[in-house]
């Protein structure tokens, strides 16, 4: 039985000192043992809720003004043409590199909402499955715990509207995209969960929607990306009536299963709502700062009791830590105080965030992971006590001093199913990864 050193370990109802965890051949907790006071901090390795791996790609490089309006609408352009130069080695290359980034900055699990399904052409490969394939090599080799998500992309709008030329490698019909599902689940391994990505109501029209909803499995996680933009929710009301969010809870049963991604755009009545049907948002606070979008209702969902966690999406941050920071000072900027995301039974900001994506890791990925209870994967972090950011740290400020002393990496250890896959701050593999990442580079970007 292998075991995860003795340390101090935080998990959501707070420290606990001198506890070995015990794992059992399956990679679960078994149990946890007392091996004495030591100094040494562990905490719940972090689940990443949305990721678009083949956009670690283009991460800074659509930073030049394009037009004077620059939004998320013209972002796209440049997604696109990056979109249409990947074949399955790239999006390999490109997977690994950016899951042992991951990893190495404390995100043990990844949602890939993966919708860059077939060839050049728009036709599909051979095997149909060859991207999805890719990514899940990239998360095997690396050791990431994995939700793939393969995305249905029907339509370019509202109207129903058909795809245009560079979205064609995104497209299926309802019959082609559950073909897809079931081929990867036949072999999927254990640190494996195929899920449903519904890209948002714009793409899916809602008689595929319900087809799909209906065929799934009732364990099957559903994400879709959701009032992101404020063009999208006008667009909504013009052609159904209602505001996206509204809308789906009217229309679908949303629950525990749900993850709606961004969602950032909600009036009260969609903040209970969302809160009330149990589902759990994905904020990225990186990328919805980077494309202009605007800024989630936060303190309000927290006082509604919604579930929620954090994901990387453009790969513009690869960085667990910048997210929860900027998560908390983006409502800073926006109601002129301090310390906003904090309860009656937690006054640490730090404290606040980390129980947040810990309590919705299982709900949001279908994975046994977020709290290190026993009976959960053995995914942990060991932090670098030895930093001069945790100088003299206690228990009450020791995940504040993580989150918001700093940019050094203070993840010092990575444990994916009780096997640790970074030691000293670097993947066991990632000096042969960051090689054919530069190949890959190299032809994607070549003229």
């Amino acid at each position: 039985m292998r075991t995860i050193p003795n340390a101090r370990i935080w998990r959501p109802d707070g420290w606990q000192d001198g506890v070995r965890l015990e794992v059992d051949p399956h990679g679960r907790i078994a149990r946890g043992g007392h091996g004495g006071t030591t100094d040494q901090r562990v905490v719940p390795g972090i689940a990443n809720l949305h990721s678009h791996a083949f956009q670690r790609a283009m991460a800074g490089m659509a930073e030049r003004q394009t037009d004077a309006n620059d939004s998320f609408w013209t972002w796209r352009e440049t997604m696109y043409r990056f979109a249409g130069r990947f074949t399955p080695e790239t999006l390999h290359a490109v997977a690994a590199q950016l899951y042992v980034e991951m990893l190495e900055a404390g995100y043990t699990s990844v949602c890939e909402f993966h919708y860059l399904h077939h060839a050049l052409d728009g036709r599909p490969y051979d095997d149909p499955a060859a991207m999805s394939r890719a990514l899940i090599e990239a998360a095997q080799e690396t050791g990431i715990r994995l939700t793939l998500l393969p995305v249905l992309y029907m339509s370019g709008g509202f109207d129903g509207r058909a795809l245009g030329e560079r979205q064609r490698r995104f497209a299926h019909d309802v019959d082609s995209y559950l073909r897809l599902l079931d081929v990867l689940r036949a072999d999927a391994p254990g640190t494996l969960r195929i899920g449903c990505a519904l890209h948002s109501l714009r793409a899916v029209p809602a008689d595929a929607m319900r087809v799909v909803l209906d065929a799934l499995s009732a364990d099957s996680r559903v994400h879709i990306h959701i009032a992101e933009q404020t063009g999208e929710v006008d667009d909504c009301i013009a052609m159904r009536g209602a505001r996206p969010v509204q809308w789906l809870l009217d229309n679908a049963d949303v629950d525990a299963r749900w993850t709606l991604v961004h969602a950032t755009h909600l009036v009260d009545d969609e903040v209970r709502g969302i809160a009330g049907s149990g589902a759990t948002v994905a904020l990225c606070s990186t990328t919805e700062a980077n494309l202009g979008d605007g800024l989630f209702p936060l303190r309000a969902y927290l006082d509604a009791g919604g579930a929620w966690g954090i994901g990387s999406d453009s790969q513009i941050s690869v960085s667990p830590v910048e997210e929860l920071r900027w998560l908390e000072y983006g409502q800073r900027l926006t109601t002129r105080r301090r310390n906003i995301a904090v309860t009656e039974a937690s006054p640490s900001v730090g404290e606040t965030l980390l129980r947040g994506v810990a309590r919705s890791a299982a709900a949001s990925t279908g994975h046994a992971i977020g709290t290190l209870a026993e009976g959960e994967s053995a995914d942990a972090l060991v932090l670098d006590i030895n930093a001069a950011q945790f100088a003299g740290a206690r228990d009450k400020d020791a995940l504040d001093r993580w989150i918001f002393s700093g940019n050094r990496n203070l993840v010092r250890e990575a444990w994916v199913d009780g096997r640790c896959v970074v030691d000293g701050g670097r993947h066991v593999r990632s000096d042969v990864i960051a090689t054919r990442f530069a190949a890959a580079m190299e032809r994607l970007l070549a003229e």
